[in-house]
């Protein structure tokens, strides 16, 4: 009786990389961080696993709760996979405080894990860009985060006409919701959780639910004409906000090195983690057939504070997810034929050589520094040629018999069809190096 095989799939929501997309992976994480380390930002990394009570504490309860990866290790510790970075890193901040020198200016790419149902954008592992700024105050920090996204998505090629940078304050916004709805902190964050999933529900849900809450119809529609406003005159309903002046200097710096066409103000947007208290942003697709948000972040002011008693560290960030990225960039074409833009070389092989002289000369071609391959087994050379040009080699080199005892090598351009004959001493020489 046979056994059953076993399945070839992954596990629902992972990604399995096969060489072509790991190409892809490394060419947009490699322009990623060529622009982010351009800016003076640090990589770092983080464990992938954490107390879970982090995530409670941190996360919000819809993660914590419902979307983290959790058991109970050998210790009777109750551990889960990372489902984000920010409390990690401002764990890590919190740590070494007095060894660090502010503001800091940290990124990471790590992979993170979150049950939740799959969809296109979303899946249970993804891997995420994590840019934060930490020990500034004022809203230049904020300014220098929204840059590195904008400044990401020009490096793809990417123009305003393919996404917007849509930005709020959660001061102004609870400031201004007190105004109208004469509501306390937690009335404000109860609104807040209302209006952050407006999108996601029906009209009358939504109404319902601000209704509830103890908002007037007259109270709701002032709320909706917010939706419609610029930055000036949102902010006139609460001028001395701290919120208010902190989007006017935004909004002014953006229009002082012409990135304000990138971005726009939103009352609507708010981001659902109870952590955050100061800006707050999401970045999102102009295309119609992936018109959503990709990623967002803001001010979290006092994350690091409750970690170090008295600590006053603030904190502004945002996390880019590598699913939401390759939509984008394939939405919009922006992503090359191919990545490969150096000399990629195979050495072909014949019976008539003796193996030791291919590895000889596949050797110096390594030192020199030319990435090469000898072809392994024993093909006919069509089959050989095939393999290069699957394989996106840019030339192969050819040594036969009589190659061989003439001191010679041929090498083929398999973009161009050229073929030249070389010295063999002098192969390196031939490909610059």
């Amino acid at each position: 009786m046979c056994a059953q095989l076993l399945s070839t799939q992954p596990y629902k929501g992972t990604r399995d990389f096969y060489p072509d997309e790991m190409r892809l992976r490394n060419w947009f994480f490699g322009k990623i961080r060529h622009t982010l380390e351009t800016s003076a930002f640090d990589e770092y990394n983080g464990p992938m696993l954490e107390s879970l009570e982090l995530y409670a504490a941190k996360s919000g309860e819809e993660i914590a709760t419902k979307q983290t990866y959790n058991f109970v290790d050998h210790g009777n510790r109750m551990l889960a996979i990372r489902p984000e970075m920010t409390p990690t890193v401002a764990r890590m901040v919190a740590g070494k405080m007095n060894d660090l020198s502010f503001p800091l200016r940290w990124f990471s790419i790590p992979n993170m894990y979150r049950y939740e149902a799959t969809q296109r954008g979303r899946l249970r592992e993804f891997w995420q860009l994590n840019v934060d700024i930490f020990g500034c105050d004022t809203y230049e920090a904020d300014l220098e985060v929204i840059i590195s996204a904008i400044r990401i998505l020009k490096a793809f090629g990417a123009d305003e006409s393919m996404f917007t940078v849509r930005i709020n304050n959660r001061r102004f916004f609870n400031d201004v919701i007190a105004a109208i709805a004469g509501t306390d902190a937690e009335g404000s964050r109860l609104v807040s959780k209302v209006i952050d999933r407006k999108n996601k529900v029906t009209r009358e849900a939504y109404e319902k639910d601000l209704t509830a809450l103890g908002l007037s119809a007259e109270q709701i529609a002032r709320i909706d004409s917010l939706y419609e406003m610029g930055v000036e005159d949102a902010t006139a309903i609460c001028p001395d906000s701290v919120g208010a002046c902190e989007l006017r200097s935004l909004f002014a710096a953006l229009r002082q090195i012409g990135l304000d066409r990138y971005c726009v103000f939103d009352f609507g947007i708010i981001r659902g983690l109870d952590y955050y208290t100061g800006t707050v942003f999401e970045v999102f697709d102009n295309a119609p057939e992936n018109n959503r948000a990709m990623f967002g972040g803001g001010r979290y002011d006092n994350l690091v504070g409750l970690f170090v008693k008295n600590a006053k560290v603030s904190g502004v960030g945002y996390g880019m997810g590598d699913v939401t990225l390759e939509n984008f960039l394939v939405t919009h074409k922006l992503i090359p034929d191919t990545f490969d833009t150096d000399v990629k070389v195979l050495v072909t092989r014949f019976d008539d050589v003796p193996y030791e002289k291919y590895l000889t000369l596949t050797d110096s071609l390594r030192e020199a520094g030319i990435t090469s391959s000898l072809y392994l087994g024993s093909k006919k050379f069509g089959k050989q040629i095939d393999y290069a040009v699957k394989g996106q080699y840019t030339h192969v080199v050819i040594m036969g018999g009589s190659e061989l005892e003439a001191g010679v090598v041929k090498v083929k351009n398999l973009e161009t069809r050229e073929e030249s004959t070389v010295s063999a001493t002098k192969l390196t020489a031939f490909f610059g190096a």
